[in-house]
């Protein structure tokens, strides 16, 4: 019997950041697949607003019509104030917080074009911090308190193996190292409240950037093998997984990749493969 079977969430409520598209998309539809009701939250409203497809709307109505539960917000997370009120919301109409996924990410155009960080714009920098570690940041001091108060919770910070080796950008890796700092450093001030903290670590992920890349004639660098390549909804089963497990705790503080989570916990991507999971994890 696999911990995926029934509605193993359901009366549980979780906020996706960045949920969009990609691994967002991906955990908001595997945890709404569980039984949680599901805020997704993201910049993109509207059909052509990004260069790549998909919309808060979209993903919600993805989550409906599987039979889910699940609300759209549109969120800037650079706007403290408005992601304020995403949690004023979710406190009005659910009362409560179960899980938290800090997804929201900002990637520049030149994250994937492999310059040295002097040639590329510094903006860069404080696109990344932004929209990606300071975001999480905020998500979790305005979710902790919640989760503290029911004695329960789970906030996992979508990271990377870039933490610990080096991946696309300087700023990009110093963005995912001090993500997993924080993830540490907060579960350390958490500990005795019932509320985990884990940092996850996707593998080569086969978003709708690489697919749109692949149908413009990009080639992809040797290194990323699409054959071994996770779906976003396998960052979302590892999510939800922690999500279902009540001993969760053990992992608490901890970076852990989604491949060890799909071997801790018996679960396959969503065509029946184990992916081959982050490079680090491959090469120690």
């Amino acid at each position: 019997m696999s911990i995926f079977d029934g509605s193993p969430l359901a009366g549980k409520v979780a906020l996706v950041t960045g949920a969009s598209r990609g691994i967002g998309k991906g955990c908001a539809l595997e945890l709404a697949a569980a039984g949680a009701a599901v805020y997704v939250t993201g910049r993109t409203t509207g059909a052509g607003e990004h260069p790549l497809p998909g919309t808060v709307g979209a993903t919600a109505s993805a989550i409906a019509a599987a039979g889910g539960t699940a609300t759209a917000v549109a969120c800037d997370h650079r706007d403290d104030y408005a992601v304020r009120t995403v949690f004023n919301r979710i406190a009005e109409d659910k009362g409560r917080l179960d899980v938290l996924v800090n997804n929201a990410f900002a990637i520049p155009d030149e994250l994937t074009a492999m310059l040295p960080f002097w040639e590329v714009p510094i903006s860069n920098w404080d696109d990344m911090m932004d929209v990606g570690t300071r975001s999480a940041y905020v998500a979790s001091v305005l979710a902790a308190p919640v989760m503290i108060g029911q004695g329960d919770g789970l906030i996992a910070n979508i990271s990377s193996s870039g933490a610990v080796e080096y991946a696309w950008h300087v700023a990009y890796g110093v963005g995912k190292c001090a993500l997993d700092r924080m993830t540490a450093d907060c579960a350390r001030e958490l500990r005795d409240t019932g509320v985990s903290m884990v940092s996850v670590w996707p593998g080569f992920v086969r978003t709708e950037r690489i697919d749109v890349a692949i149908d413009s004639g990009v080639e992809l660098p040797p290194s990323l093998d699409l054959s071994a390549a996770e779906s976003p909804r396998f960052t979302g089963r590892a999510v939800t997984a922690l999500a279902i497990d009540a001993d969760r705790s053990r992992h608490t503080g901890q970076a852990v990749s989604a491949r060890d989570m799909a071997d801790s916990y018996g679960f396959t991507d969503i065509d029946g493969r184990l992916p081959a999971g982050p490079l680090h994890d491959r090469t120690g």
